[in-house]
This record gives structure tokens, C-alpha cells and sequence, in this order.
């Protein structure tokens, strides 16, 4: 597939690394020469240097002949221009824009489309993110929560600790412990790196677990590993940005919200458009502050200003004074294999959460749902599985006689609504959803190639 990114960002670059290493032909395009240069340096991809809204940098780009054109730039503007651009003069086929601003998206239903701004995909961090969060709230205790099959199933991490019901347990130990909750665990993670899983797998206090599980089961399930956690009461917000702002707003029905943020005008922006949050304005970093606003008594603190170093060091203090959880955002992933998992407790990456919902748009095949995890390591990947048993590789065959690549576990299949947990002897029909983690992101072509339809492949 031949694919233009604009945009060599953190967004853009780390989807092309993504892209051309499953034979995709990849151009990027951006004003910075010195960003072109570092992504050249290190992957097979043509560059071109221009403002990626100006018709004469798409032509040079092959928009033509291009398959899909992805506009991840730092503008909304320039986004939505190569959009129109990229259809009124090459008529390329599908257009994918990251949008910014709430400005945009309070309009999106008449500003975009094949009649107007032609972006067939639209992008939001923002609320990505806040969504994202927002569902790790209802369910204290995740690290990590993931939507599939239309909600119907929920990828969970957990990470167990001494006072867990899961400590020093072993696997074949599970459906004991959980009772009628039925859940796959696909993937254990000890010291930052996955481990072999098996029934006499035991596990150990640190160990980050991923599992599947039923959405109408996944508090229970949570519960029964983990053991059981209070809600969250009072939540702390610090930094009063776009994302801050629309937590806070999803949230305050239900929670007691404070926003702590620097600029006063902000301060009396978000006033007036928010009815029962207290905002507070000075520095999340300041501990008198934190002390006046009773910190040793937040259940969850959330620093989401656009500053790593800021968002890490208010996170410290704020557990070190009493805070009961801290979740902070996080962009520089080196950062969050430093920090996720010790005092803080839950490291947000947008970047790996836009990674996510680009990629679903993106891959070949049948592919319903993506979602990039692990720091970009990972992925888990829902399928539908199409044909018959002369043409598919998975119609009509039993779970264990698929090909099991190493890392790769099938871990639930969706049928006619049916979350069904992966067992050998289940067979799979035509329409089924299938859902796979891989803790090898190598593996991922030959899951791919697992849903597609040819003549006679057998």
C-alpha cells in the first residue's frame, strides 16, 4: 500500500516505523529538515521536505498515486487543506486528518465530509485520551483497559502486588479462584519483559498481567486478582489544557474535581464553563498548595499538563504526600519505562493512544481493532474471520490446529454477540471476531495473513 504521512512528529514518525516494516511504500513529508533527516537515517522511507498542504509538495509526495494520505501535522488547518487538496486535485482514495481543536470537532458532523472537507477518518488526541481515562476510573485497579468487538470485550492489565488474591498463585489455580467469571490470560509481564505462560506459571508480586474478559465481568474479575478497591471520591487535576478540562468536565457529575492551573485566564475560562469543579490557580508543583487542597486525602491524582518533566515531578510529591493513586501523561516513552509502575502508578502516552486509532484504519484485511501497547512492543488485534474451508485459514478449524506464532495468543472469540474465552476444540465460522495479543510486534504480519481470503488455499 502506498501511504503519505504529513507530519514527521512524534505521531507521524512513529507510525511510519510502524508502516514500512509491513511492506508498505511510505513517503513523509514535513517543513523540518532536521526531522526528515533522523527518520531517514534509521528507516527505508522516501522524504520530502515542503508544507504539506501546498498541492505542488503533494504531487512530488505521489498523492496520485497513493493509496492513503494521513495528515498528522502540528496544525488543524494544514491537516484539513491537504485533505481537500489531496481529493479536489488527485482524487485519493482515503484521507485520515488529526484534529486538535474542540473548535473543530463541536462542528465535525458538518464539517466533514465527501461535501465539505473531505476527511473520511477524523482523529482526536484529546479526546482519545480523556476517553481512555475516563474508562481506567470506573475500574480501580486496571493499569490498562481496552475496548473490543463494540465494547463487548475488555483487555485488562493489573499489576499484583503482596495483598493480592493472584500472589503466589498459579494459573490452573484461576478457575478456582474466579468462579463463574471466565477470563484468558494472554500475556504476563515480569521486570518489564513478557515471560513464558503455562498452568504452572506461578505468579509474583510486580508481575503486570494482561487478561480478556467479558465487559459485564471485568469488575469482578478485577476484584477476585487484585482484590478489591474503593472507588475513586476526590480526584485532583493538574493543568487546566484541553484534556484537563474535558476530564474534569466527564467527571464532576459523580466525583468531587479540583483543576490546579497556572494561567489565571484559563483559570476563569474553565470557570465559566464548568458547574461543580473547584479550580484552583498556581502550581501543581508547589506543596503548600497541594497541602491547603488536602492531597492526603485525593484518591487520584491526574497531572496532565504538556509538560513530561512537570507532570512526573508534581506526580512524586503528590504521592509522596499522601495522594492514594497518581495517573500522569507521559509523551517521551523513555520516560515511561522509568517511572510507570513505581510511584506512578498509571503512565498515559497520547502518543501511543493516537498510534492505536490510526493503526485500525490503517492495517489490511479484516481488521476491526488495534491497539498498540507496551510502549509500541506490543499490539492486540481484533479480526474478523471471512470465507470458508477451502479459502480461509481459520474457517472451519479448530483453535488448536492454527499456527501459533511465538508470543502470539488467540484469546477470545465474539460470535453473534458471544464473548466466547479461546479453548483448543472451539471451531471458528464465517463472521466470527477474533481477538490476538502479541507481545512481539514481529508477529503481527503472520496474524495478518491468518484473515486473508484466497482461491483454494488449501
Amino acid at each position: 500500500m502506498r501511504i503519505i504521512i504529513l507530519g514527521a512528529g512524534q505521531v507521524g514518525a512513529t507510525l511510519a516505523e510502524k508502516l514500512s516494516s509491513e511492506d508498505n511504500d511510505i513517503t513523509v513529508v514535513d517543513s523540518e529538515v532536521e526531522r526528515l533527516r533522523l527518520l531517514q537515517d534509521r528507516l527505508d522511507i522516501r522524504t520530502l521536505e515542503g508544507v504539506a498542504s501546498h498541492p505542488s509538495v503533494l504531487e512530488q509526495a505521489g498523492c496520485a498515486d497513493s493509496d492513503m494520505l494521513i495528515a498528522v501535522t502540528g496544525s488543524d488547518e494544514i491537516n484539513m487543506v491537504a485533505c481537500q487538496v489531496a481529493s479536489t486535485l488527485f482524487n485519493t482514495p482515503r484521507k485520515i486528518a488529526r484534529i486538535r481543536s474542540p473548535q473543530y470537532q463541536q462542528y465535525a458532523t458538518g464539517l466533514f465530509g465527501d461535501d465539505a472537507v473531505p476527511v473520511d477518518v477524523l482523529i482526536s488526541p484529546e479526546q482519545l485520551v480523556t476517553a481512555y481515562m475516563e474508562q481506567l476510573l470506573d475500574y480501580p485497579g486496571a493499569t490498562e483497559l481496552l475496548d473490543f468487538a463494540d465494547g463487548r470485550v475488555k483487555l485488562v492489565s493489573i499489576r499484583v502486588d503482596t495483598q493480592a488474591p493472584l500472589y503466589r498463585r498459579r494459573l490452573s489455580e484461576l478457575s478456582r479462584l474466579l468462579g463463574e467469571v471466565r477470563i484468558r490470560v494472554v500475556a504476563i509481564y515480569r521486570l518489564g519483559e513478557p515471560i513464558h505462560i503455562a498452568g504452572g506459571t506461578c505468579i509474583e508480586a510486580g508481575d503486570e498481567l494482561f487478561f480478556l474478559v467479558a465487559a459485564d465481568h471485568v469488575q469482578q474479575a478485577i476484584t477476585r486478582c487484585r482484590g478489591e478497591l474503593p472507588p475513586y471520591g476526590r480526584i485532583l487535576i493538574a493543568g487546566g489544557g484541553n484534556i484537563g478540562k474535558a476530564l474534569a468536565q466527564r467527571l464532576e457529575a459523580r466525583h468531587s474535581v479540583t483543576v490546579i492551573e497556572r494561567n489565571i485566564a484559563r483559570c476563569n475560562q474553565i470557570t465559566a464553563e464548568l458547574t461543580q469543579t473547584v479550580v484552583v490557580n498556581g502550581s501543581a508543583s508547589a506543596a503548600d498548595l497541594l497541602e491547603a487542597e488536602g492531597i492526603d486525602r485525593v484518591d487520584l491524582f491526574c497531572a496532565l499538563t504538556n509538560d513530561d518533566e512537570a507532570n512526573i515531578m508534581a506526580s512524586m510529591l503528590a504521592k509522596r504526600m499522601g495522594a492514594r493513586k497518581v495517573m500522569t501523561i507521559i509523551n517521551n516513552p523513555a520516560y515511561i519505562e522509568l517511572v510507570e509502575g513505581g510511584v506512578i502508578d498509571i503512565a498515559i502516552s497520547p502518543q501511543q493512544i493516537t498510534i492505536g486509532g490510526l493503526l485500525t484504519y490503517v492495517r489490511r484485511g479484516e481488521m476491526a481493532r488495534i491497539h498498540s501497547l507496551r510502549h509500541g512492543t506490543a499490539e492486540a488485534l481484533e479480526g474478523v474471520a471471512r470465507g470458508n474451508g477451502r479459502n480461509s485459514r481459520l474457517v472451519g478449524r479448530r483453535i488448536v490446529d492454527l499456527p501459533q506464532p511465538a508470543g502470539v495468543v488467540l484469546g477470545a472469540v465474539v460470535r453473534e454477540g458471544q464473548v466466547l474465552i479461546a479453548k483448543g476444540e472451539l471451531r471458528i465460522v464465517e463472521g466470527d471476531h477474533l481477538i490476538f495479543f502479541m507481545t512481539n510486534k514481529q508477529s503481527l504480519g503472520a496474524v495478518e495473513k491468518l484473515f486473508q481470503v484466497g482461491l483454494a488455499l488449501f
